[in-house]
């Protein structure tokens, strides 16, 4: 990892853009990260955060043995409609598909004086505040990158062994240049069968889980809940239409515009929460 570069104040750094690339494979939205990343990179952009939703892909990072913890052939996998990529975020394998909210956080570190660690809490932080609107109490692992929730079936100890979380969202980032790259994603009504093909996360043993499964609801009530979400109106969305080669699906801040549209207002309450916590550490 190269040394962070000195910020450049025409940056724009107190101003958070938001893009909703709409539906798109990973590899696409990967282009997209890099094409932004180096706008920003060179001060031709603001920090941006891009959402997405990809087709169904499994992601491998190039951490020794990670390919190991993919547990079908490509074969299978292809009858399955999976698609697999090798990507240079941290963290091992995982698993992204429709209805898992992904979020790419495109800024420069030394502009709100964060480090890895204190970035990858953060947007643990905002994960845990955004659903907590839903009454849904998330929480860390220690040692375990991510947010977590307890089992309601297993709330009551079995044989006096302590509940075994499950994964709800899962964190892998890059910083390059001193701005970020990868990010976090949020199981909201995922296909939660699909990470059987995968030890996620390289966790044997860890289990995961989506808001949907949480609340025990249908799909529509997850999205009744996210349109309850209180506004943070503190912060500002700000658009740039222009998609990988001037494409006309990365739109900004449409994602209610969708017609498969299981998440509601969840997007924009994530990241008004984010920008928040950004707004904040600048002027502290």
């Amino acid at each position: 990892m190269s040394s962070n570069p000195a910020p450049n104040p025409t940056a724009a750094a107190d101003t958070l853009r938001v893009i909703d690339l709409g539906r798109m494979p990973y590899r696409a939205a990967y282009d997209e990260q890099r094409r932004v990343h180096e706008q920003v990179v060179a001060g031709d952009a603001p920090p941006t955060v891009l959402t997405v939703e990809h087709e169904p892909v499994i992601t491998v990072s190039r951490r020794r043995g990670a390919g190991e913890n993919v547990l079908l052939p490509s074969e299978r996998l292809a009858e399955l409609g999976i698609d697999v990529q090798e990507t240079d975020r941290g963290g091992d394998v995982t698993y992204h598909g429709p209805g898992q909210l992904v979020v790419y956080p495109i800024i420069r570190l030394n502009d709100y004086r964060l480090n890895v660690g204190r970035y990858i809490k953060l947007l643990e932080q905002v994960v845990i505040d955004t659903v907590a609107a839903f009454g849904v109490e998330v929480f860390r692992v220690e040692g375990c990158t991510g947010v977590w929730v307890e089992p309601c079936s297993q709330r009551i100890a079995i044989r006096g062994l302590p509940p075994t979380p499950l994964k709800l969202a899962a964190i892998g980032v890059r910083v390059s240049r001193g701005v970020t790259l990868h990010g976090l994603a949020l199981n909201v009504t995922t296909d939660l069968s699909h990470f059987d093909t995968i030890v996620p996360c390289g966790l044997a043993g860890k289990g995961v889980t989506s808001l949907g499964r949480v609340l025990s609801t249908r799909e529509d009530d997850v999205s009744r809940r996210a349109r309850l979400l209180p506004s943070r109106g503190a912060s500002e969305s700000h658009s740039d239409n222009r998609g990988s080669g001037g494409a006309s699906h990365a739109r900004e801040n449409d994602l209610h515009l969708r017609e498969w549209r299981p998440f509601g207002d969840l997007p924009q309450a994530l990241t008004r929460c984010l920008a928040d916590e950004l707004a904040r550490l600048k002027e502290s």
